[in-house]
């Protein structure tokens, strides 16, 4: 597997600089390109070590894919689902965990504690992985996530929630059918049964996908929100906990 490891500029981890907190992004089903290199170059200025995987690196011939067309052709959408379905949670945690065992001996790296994000489906891959490793995750957000508490769904990941020790941050954006206000609720019933720090917060007016600048649903506005989101989530955990 691919990783991008993005450290803020200036930064020499050989030099004796303090370890940097790590942060996984994982991204959305049109996988890593510009727009999410630049996302994860931007959460690194804000003082982490940000590892981007290539969640997608089973099929390296299946795209690139363009997020205006792909789920409205059929032949695309196909070669997508075929994509995706590689990518699933068990062979990601798979892939994670190999990835923080690599990353264990890094140096300027911590990751006894660390943080997860992802954006739509990497948005529930971010929920799933504070679910798998409740002893390294210790934040997590989830940008326009789907799929994250589906009643008939024996993996979905809300039934794990007694498995998360992190802080969690949902943010759902306005009439998205992938978290329906239902999906919310039985999301809530389950972190508050379960005693999870978490915040879920709708974006009114935003739609899946609000965040991603090469998204046609693109929302500067709601973008510029989750970014203030996701730095207050990570300086509150990962930088005061490991004051």
């Amino acid at each position: 597997m691919d990783v991008y490891l993005h450290l803020p500029a200036g930064h020499q981890a050989e030099s004796g600089d303090d370890p940097l907190p790590l942060v996984v992004m994982y991204p959305d089903a049109f996988g890593v390109r510009p727009a999410t290199l630049a996302m994860a170059d931007r959460l690194a200025g804000l003082g982490y070590a940000v590892a981007l995987p290539n969640v997608f690196y089973r099929t390296p011939d299946a795209g690139p894919f363009d997020a205006a067309t792909a789920f409205s052709d059929p032949e695309a959408r196909t070669r997508l689902f075929g994509v995706m379905a590689k990518a699933n949670p068990t062979a990601v945690m798979a892939d994670t965990r190999a990835l923080l065992a690599a990353l264990d001996d890094a140096a300027g790296v911590n990751t006894e504690r660390i943080g997860a994000t992802g954006y739509c489906m990497g948005g529930r891959l971010a929920f799933i992985a504070a679910g798998t490793f409740g002893d390294r995750v210790a934040a997590a957000a989830s940008h326009h996530g789907g799929r994250l508490a589906v009643e008939d769904d024996p993996d979905s990941p809300h039934k794990r929630a007694a498995d998360v020790r992190a802080r969690l941050y949902f943010g759902v954006a306005d009439q998205d059918g992938s978290c329906t206000p239902e999906d919310q609720a039985r999301l809530a019933a389950a972190l508050d049964e379960a005693k999870v720090d978490y915040r879920i917060e709708l974006y009114p007016g935003a739609l899946h996908g609000y965040a991603v600048s090469d998204f046609p649903v693109y929302d500067e506005a709601a973008a510029e929100r989750h970014w203030d989101r996701t730095a207050e989530l990570f300086a509150d955990v990962l930088k005061a906990g490991a004051a």
